[in-house]
C-alpha cells in the first residue's frame, strides 16, 4: 500500500541505467564525441523530452517514471539552448495525445476487442515546429533525437515519419547543416531508420548513435555516454541497409505486396548479413558494428579442441590513451561449398571483454560448438559438417575480420539425424548465389599453410541426440504428479485451457489473482485436489503489471480497469478512486527492450537482467514470465522487432539462454521463450501462412530456440499465431512435438499465444492438444467444449490429453 520508492526500485533503476549504457551503439564519430560539459547544446527532435522507452502492447512495462534525454542532460549540467523549442513541443505533444486518446476510445466502441483499436492505431509522435536561429544561438553542437513508436499488432510503415525521416526531420537537419552546426543524431527506435539520403545531402552530421529504446533510465545513460562518463560498447545485432530496397525480396514483406495471407521466405537462409555479405551488397552499417571512444587490438593466441567444443583464445588490448572501454570479439566461419550452397560466412562465437583501462590486456576464451559449423541437408534429414577447410575469421564486426585459423574436416560428419516432418512447402524463384564473394586477400590467406588448424574429428561428439518421446515419458513418469494418471480424463481437460474468468484479449491482461498479469493456468483442480494456478506476466523488457489497483474493503475484491486500463500506464481511461477501497502499488522496472539489451553482446549482463526480473516476479507473485522474445529480425519493418534480439540465431539463442538462466536461478520462477516459430510480421499475424524450406526453418528460425532450450532448459515455450507451411503453429505436431520434444529433448510446457483459437480460421483447440501444445491461453469455454467433444468422438485420444496434463502438473509442481 506504500507508494514510496522501494529499495528494490532504487536498485533496479541503477541496474537499468548501467544496462542501458552498454546497449548504446556509436555508429559515427568525426571528432565530435564525447562532448565537453561546458559546451552549450541545442537539443531537438521529437524524442528529446519525449524519449520513447520501449514498444507498445504486451511488450510495454507500466513503470513509475521515465527519464528523458532532456532530463538526463539537464541533470548532468549540460546547458541547453533550445528550451523554447522543447516547451513548444510539449504543447504539441500533449494536444496530440488527447486527440489520439479520443480516437482510440471511439474506435474501441466499434470492435469486439478494444486492444484491436489500440494496436491498429499506434501513437505517432507529432512534428515539432521548425528549428529557428534562436534555438541554436550559442550552441556548439545540436543533438537531434529521431524517435519512433511501434508494437504489437501492426508492422512499421515504409513511409516518411516511420522507416524514413519525416519531412520536418529532414528540413530541420538540413537547416542545421546550412548553419554549419555539428549534428549528433540519436536514433530512438525499435529498428533502423533509413539515413542514407540525409547523410549524402549533409556534411555536418558528425555523430550518430543507435540508442534503440533504453527503458526508464535511458535519458541518464545517454547523457553519460555523450559526456564520456561512460564509453559506448554496443554493437549492432541487425544489419542497417543503405536502402530498404537492398533487402532481399523487400517489396514482398507483409502488407507491401497486398497479400497478407501468404508470406513466402524465398530468401531462404540469406537473412541479414548472410545476404549482404553473400551477394556483395554494401550496407550502411554492418552486423556487429559499433565504435568506441578508445581503440582495441585483437590478437589471435591459439586454437585447440576442448572435449566437444573448439576453443579459440585471443588477447584484447585497449590501445587508447584516455578512455577505458570494452570490446566484443566476434568469430565467423567461412564454410566450404560442397553439395550444399552456403552463406558467405556465419557467426560461430563471440565474447565481450571486461572494461579495460588504457594499456590493459585481457585473455578471452571463446568456445565454438561443432553444430555451429553444420548445415541441414533436407534429403538426408541430418545436420552434417561437410568435408573441407572451415576458415575462422576473427574481428569486431562482420566486415572487419582477419583469417586466423582453420578447422579441417576429412570427411562428411553427420552430427544429428532428424525426423521427417509431415508438412513442407513448394517455393519457386528462391534466392540462390550465382557467385562466391571471395577477395584476393581471402584466397591468398586461405592458401597459407602457416595458419594454425585443428581436426574436427578430434571433437568428442557424443550425447547430441534428443530423447525420444517414449524415453522421456519413461524417465518423467517417476516424478510427475500422480493425478495425471489417476484422475478421470474428462476431469483433466480444464487444465488444457487457461483460467477462463479474466479478460478475453490478444493483449496479455487476463490475469485474475495478480492485477495486470497476462493470465494463469486453470484453477479447476484447486478446490478438490489442491492444485494451485501458475500466474503469468508479460515481458520482455520487464514484468508487465498494473501500476496500481484498488481493493474493496468489504468484499476484498479488486476493481477491474479493463484492457485499455492496462495500457499506457492507464492513460486511456479516466477513473475516480472508489470509496472504502485501499490502493495497492506494483511498480515494476522498465529495462531496455530486447534489441537494445542484445546490442550489449554481454551474456553476463543479460543473466543479471534475468535475475532482476525474477526478483520482481517473486515480489508480485508471478510464476511464469512470458519472455524472452527471440524471433529473428527478418525484415526491419516488423512492428515487434524491438522485443527480439537479432537477425542471427546464434546470438539470439545464446542471449535468450543467458536471460533464462538468470530468471530460473530463483526458485519458483520460469521463463516462456516465444514465439515459436516464424512470428516475423504483425499485420494479420493470426492468419498469415509462412512458407519456407525445412533447411531455412531449422537453420534460421528454429536454431535460436534450439540453443536456448538446450543451454537453459526454459520452463515453457509459447507457440506463435501464424501458420507454418499450412498449419497453425499451435496445431503443428512437427513444431510442438517432433522438433521440440523428440529432437531437442524439451520436457516443459508449450502454451499458445493469447486467443489463437478465437478467429474462425484460427487454431483448432483439440488439435492444439494433439500437436503437443499443452495449454490454450487465456482459455475460454469454447476451447474446453471443443476438446471434450473431440475426446468423446475419438478424434483426440486419452493418452494425448494425459500427456498434456502431465506436463502441466509437473511444471506446477516445479514452480
Amino acid at each position: 500500500m506504500n507508494p514510496e520508492i522501494s529499495e528494490r526500485e532504487k536498485s533496479h533503476s541503477s541496474f537499468a541505467e548501467l544496462a542501458a549504457e552498454e546497449c548504446i551503439v556509436l555508429l559515427k564519430n568525426e571528432n565530435i564525441l564525447p562532448l565537453p560539459l561546458f559546451a552549450p547544446i541545442a537539443l531537438l527532435g521529437s524524442g528529446a523530452d519525449k524519449t520513447v522507452k520501449g514498444g507498445i502492447g504486451s511488450g510495454d512495462v507500466n513503470n513509475r517514471q521515465n527519464i528523458t534525454i532532456y532530463e538526463g542532460m539537464a541533470e548532468s549540467g549540460i546547458q541547453i539552448t533550445s528550451r523554447d523549442w522543447l516547451d513548444n513541443y510539449e504543447h504539441r505533444y500533449q494536444e496530440a495525445r488527447l486527440i489520439w486518446k479520443e480516437k482510440i476510445l471511439e474506435e474501441a466502441k466499434h470492435v469486439d476487442n478494444p486492444f484491436d483499436a489500440y494496436a491498429s492505431n499506434p501513437f505517432i509522435m507529432p512534428e515539432g515546429r521548425p528549428v529557428s536561429e534562436k534555438d541554436i544561438e550559442g550552441a556548439s553542437a545540436a543533438v537531434y533525437v529521431i524517435s519512433r513508436i511501434s508494437g504489437e499488432g501492426k508492422d512499421r510503415r515504409l513511409e516518411k515519419g516511420d522507416y524514413y525521416l519525416s519531412e520536418r526531420e529532414e528540413e530541420d537537419i538540413l537547416f542545421l547543416n546550412s548553419r554549419q552546426v555539428p549534428i549528433i543524431l540519436l536514433i530512438n527506435a525499435g529498428g533502423p531508420v533509413e539515413l542514407t539520403d540525409i547523410l549524402e545531402k549533409t556534411q555536418w552530421i558528425k555523430g550518430i548513435f543507435n540508442i534503440s529504446q533504453l527503458g526508464q533510465e535511458g535519458g541518464r545513460a545517454v547523457a553519460r555516454i555523450l559526456l564520456g562518463e561512460a564509453v559506448p560498447s554496443g554493437k549492432l545485432t541487425t544489419t542497417w541497409a543503405k536502402k530498404y530496397a537492398d533487402m532481399p525480396f523487400a517489396e514482398n514483406f507483409s502488407y507491401l505486396n497486398g497479400n497478407l495471407e501468404l508470406e513466402e521466405y524465398k530468401e531462404g537462409i540469406y537473412i541479414g548479413y548472410r545476404y549482404f555479405d553473400s551477394f556483395g551488397v554494401k550496407p550502411l552499417f554492418p552486423f556487429g558494428f559499433g565504435l568506441s571512444y578508445t581503440d582495441f587490438e585483437i590478437q589471435f593466441c591459439g586454437i585447440e579442441i576442448d572435449q566437444d567444443k573448439i576453443e579459440v583464445n585471443v588477447s584484447v588490448e585497449n590501445t587508447g590513451s584516455r578512455f577505458s572501454g570494452s570490446e566484443v570479439v566476434q568469430i565467423y566461419a567461412v564454410l566450404p561449398h560442397g553439395r550444399l550452397e552456403k552463406e558467405h560466412h556465419r557467426l560461430v562465437g563471440y565474447a565481450k571483454t571486461n572494461v579495460l583501462k588504457p594499456g590493459e590486456k585481457q585473455q578471452v576464451r571463446i568456445l565454438i560448438e561443432g553444430k555451429a559449423l553444420a548445415s541441414f541437408f533436407e534429403e538426408d534429414h541430418a545436420w552434417i559438417v561437410e568435408a573441407g577447410n572451415y576458415e575462422l575469421w576473427i574481428g569486431n564486426s562482420s566486415d572487419n575480420l582477419k583469417l586466423e585459423a582453420l578447422v579441417k574436416v576429412n570427411g562428411d560428419t553427420v552430427l544429428e539425424k532428424t525426423r521427417k516432418l509431415e508438412t513442407a512447402a513448394e517455393l519457386t524463384g528462391v534466392l540462390e548465389r550465382s557467385y562466391i564473394v571471395n577477395s584476393e586477400e581471402t584466397q591468398k590467406k586461405a592458401g597459407n599453410h602457416d595458419i594454425p588448424s585443428v581436426q574436427f574429428e578430434d571433437l568428442c561428439l557424443t550425447g547430441v541426440f534428443g530423447k525420444t518421446q517414449k524415453e522421456k515419458q519413461e524417465c518423467c513418469e517417476k516424478t510427475l504428479e500422480s493425478l495425471a494418471d489417476e484422475l478421470p480424463v474428462e476431469e483433466m481437460i480444464p487444465l488444457l485451457c487457461g483460467n477462463t474468468g479474466g479478460i478475453s484479449s490478444n493483449l496479455g491482461a487476463a490475469g485474475i489473482k495478480v492485477p495486470g498479469s497476462a493470465g494463469e493456468t486453470s484453477e479447476a483442480l484447486y478446490e478438490k485436489y489442491g492444485v494451485p494456478v501458475l500466474i503469468m506476466a508479460d515481458g520482455p523488457a520487464g514484468v508487465r503489471l498494473q501500476r496500481s489497483y484498488e481493493v474493496d474493503r468489504k468484499t476484498d475484491s479488486v476493481y477491474g480497469i479493463g484492457v485499455l486500463g492496462s495500457l499506457e500506464n492507464g492513460f486511456l481511461i479516466t477513473q475516480k478512486p472508489h470509496e472504502n477501497a485501499d490502493m495497492y502499488y506494483q511498480y515494476c522496472t522498465a529495462f531496455p527492450v530486447g534489441t537494445a539489451l542484445a546490442q550489449s553482446w554481454n551474456q553476463e549482463l543479460l543473466r543479471e537482467f534475468g535475475v532482476a526480473v525474477a526478483e520482481e516476479m517473486e515480489e508480485f507473485g508471478v510464476n511464469l514470465w512470458l519472455a524472452p522474445g527471440m524471433n529473428i529480425h527478418r525484415n526491419p519493418l516488423c512492428g515487434r522487432n524491438f522485443e527480439y534480439y537479432s537477425e542471427d540465431p546464434l546470438l539470439a539463442g545464446s542471449l535468450a539462454a543467458a536471460v533464462s538462466k538468470g530468471v530460473q536461478s530463483k526458485a519458483g520462477c520460469g521463463v516462456t521463450i516465444k514465439h515459436f516459430a516464424c512470428n516475423n510480421q504483425e499485420d494479420n499475424r493470426m492468419g498469415v501462412d509462412v512458407h519456407l524450406s525445412e533447411r531455412t526453418l531449422r537453420e534460421i528460425y528454429c536454431r535460436g530456440f534450439e540453443i536456448a532450450v538446450k543451454e537453459s532448459k526454459p520452463a515453457a515455450i509459447m507457440s506463435s499465431y501464424n501458420l507454418v507451411n499450412g498449419i497453425h503453429a499451435a496445431n503443428s505436431k512437427d513444431l510442438c512435438t517432433t522438433i521440440v520434444r523428440n529432437e531437442w529433448g524439451f520436457d516443459g510446457v508449450i502454451m499458445s499465444d493469447w486467443n489463437t483459437t478465437v478467429p474462425e480460421d484460427g487454431s483448432i483447440p483439440w488439435k492444439c492438444a494433439a500437436a503437443g501444445n499443452d495449454i490454450i491461453m487465456p482459455g475460454n469455454e469454447n476451447d474446453h467444449r471443443n476438446i471434450l467433444e473431440a475426446y468423446r468422438s475419438g478424434k483426440l485420444s486419452e493418452e494425448e490429453i494425459r500427456m498434456c496434463a502431465r506436463r502441466i502438473l509437473q511444471l506446477i509442481e516445479k514452480l
